[in-house]
């Protein structure tokens, strides 16, 4: 290679986690970092969230793999909010978080003082959308400028061309604010909850007449839909609807030079499902998968109708109504594959031979003869037949209250499961018995089915709905 040749650098992808099941599945599917919120001093309060006691344990499962953990301080805090900050700022440094997202220049002034190791990313709540502004924050030692969202992609890549040494961090995937980076007064107005801190119950999204003041009760529709009007519902920002290698190149090389950039996906209050999905349609175009085939990935989960919010013009709203596409369920997560063991004789072919046992939690209801589809880390989707379908009775639960895997709670005979997900051999359930049954429909009940190839822990599969309205 030519001394002349740039190096191409990845962006970081980086995935919200909004508590312990959405960390374990953005790690699994590849995100290089994720962010998060404590009980305290974040944006998304009314998200399952992590305890501070919770804090040693997350960082030490994405330290694991490899990846690093930001966690949110971005709410706009009073007088009265701070007492408590300078110890929580010194819990978080000692549990090993990588940085800090913060909005405030209160926050900011106090996690430099209890919290120097820690750095310090800017929040898109400080609506960062110049270079000015950005060099300001830089000078005062942020290391990172999440940047607004009202900004193009063209405005981002001068403010990167302009600031080199400042690492820039862009959202690509996700539902987007009706107000100036998400700094809204309407929920606290309306219900008394203050999006600004964290508590926003999206009044934006609800359906509005108008009613003039002689006439009351008398309702005027302000766009022709018999449910109200939608004038503040925005469309959900996906970058990935527009995105190919040549932009690929923008923002790793032609604007931003040869450091790492970010796709960052919105903190918001989404299920294990969602992120996983996400996560691993971007991790595959940023490995070199076709931007169009993993692209269709992200119409697989609930969904507002897509647009590519302010990157390439004005942001899009969807003014007919706010109802969400979901065209698929997460109706299992693979647990173990354990291969079956031959009992063909010389007159009795078993069409079992060279068949795996898979054992799934469910998710949603599923049936005998479905045909499944196989979410996997760096794997092409992989259709599934549901064939042998039973009912599983374990001698004990391998998961704990988070549905995570406690070695604690494991038979002492299973083998030690892998960081990442279990060895297709190693016996990490114990049966007890086994029922065949037609449906797969106990919430979070033990169920098996024959599979052609193991699958691994952590592996998702879907389900196509029969009717988009409704489960299956």
């Amino acid at each position: 290679m030519s001394s002349n040749t740039k190096q191409v650098r990845k962006p970081e992808l980086l995935a919200p986690a909004g508590g312990f099941e959405q960390l374990r599945y953005a790690l699994y599917f590849g995100a290089d970092a994720v962010y998060l919120a404590c009980d305290k001093f974040g944006l998304r309060q009314r998200a399952q969230n992590f305890s501070l006691a919770d804090m040693p344990r997350a960082v030490q499962m994405a330290h694991d793999a490899g990846a690093k953990v930001y966690v949110t301080l971005n709410a706009y805090l009073h007088d009265e909010d701070l007492s408590d900050l300078p110890e929580y700022l010194a819990a978080l440094a000692a549990a090993g978080v990588d940085a800090f997202i913060v909005s405030d220049l209160g926050v900011f002034a106090l996690a430099r003082e209890h919290a120097p190791q820690v750095d310090l990313h800017i929040s898109t709540q400080a609506s960062v959308s110049n270079v000015e502004a950005a060099r300001m924050w830089h000078r005062l030692g942020a290391k990172r400028i999440v940047t607004a969202r009202e900004m193009s992609l063209e405005e981002i890549a001068q403010l990167k061309a302009e600031l080199p040494d400042v690492e820039v961090e862009v959202f690509v995937q996700g539902a987007m604010c009706m107000a100036i980076s998400g700094r809204c007064l309407i929920s606290d107005y309306l219900t008394g909850r203050s999006a600004n801190q964290g508590n926003c119950v999206q009044p934006c999204r609800w359906s509005y007449h108008l009613e003039e003041q002689t006439r009351p009760g008398e309702l005027f529709p302000i766009e022709e839909d018999e449910r109200g009007t939608y004038i503040m519902n925005s469309k959900d920002l996906n970058v990935h609807v527009g995105l190919d290698l040549d932009t690929l190149d923008v923002l790793n090389v032609e604007h931003f030079g040869s450091r790492k950039e970010l796709f960052f996906k919105p903190l918001e209050k989404k299920k294990a499902f969602y992120v996983a999905t996400v996560v691993n349609a971007y991790r595959q175009v940023l490995d070199g998968g076709d931007p169009v085939q993993w692209g269709s990935e992200l119409e697989r989960i609930s969904h507002r109708p897509y647009s590519t919010g302010f990157f390439y013009g004005d942001a899009q709203q969807s003014f007919e109504d706010d109802i969400y596409v979901q065209l698929y369920d997460w109706v299992a997560e693979v647990v173990e594959s354990r291969p079956i063991e031959a009992t063909a004789t010389e007159n009795d072919l078993d069409f079992t031979q060279g068949m795996w046992q898979t054992i799934v939690y469910c998710r949603n209801r599923f049936y005998e003869g479905d045909t499944l589809e196989l979410l996997s880390p760096h794997c092409e989707v992989t259709p599934v037949l549901v064939v042998g379908l039973e009912e599983v009775f374990p001698v004990v639960d391998v998961r704990d209250d988070e549905g995570l895997d406690n070695p604690e709670l494991k038979d002492a005979s299973a083998s030690k499961q892998n960081e990442r997900c279990f060895d297709s051999s190693e016996r990490a359930v114990a049966i007890a018995n086994t029922i065949p049954v037609e449906v797969a429909n106990k919430a979070m009940g033990a169920y098996a089915f024959i599979t052609p190839m193991p699958l691994h822990r952590y592996d998702i599969l879907r389900a196509k709905r029969r009717d988009p309205s409704k489960k299956n």
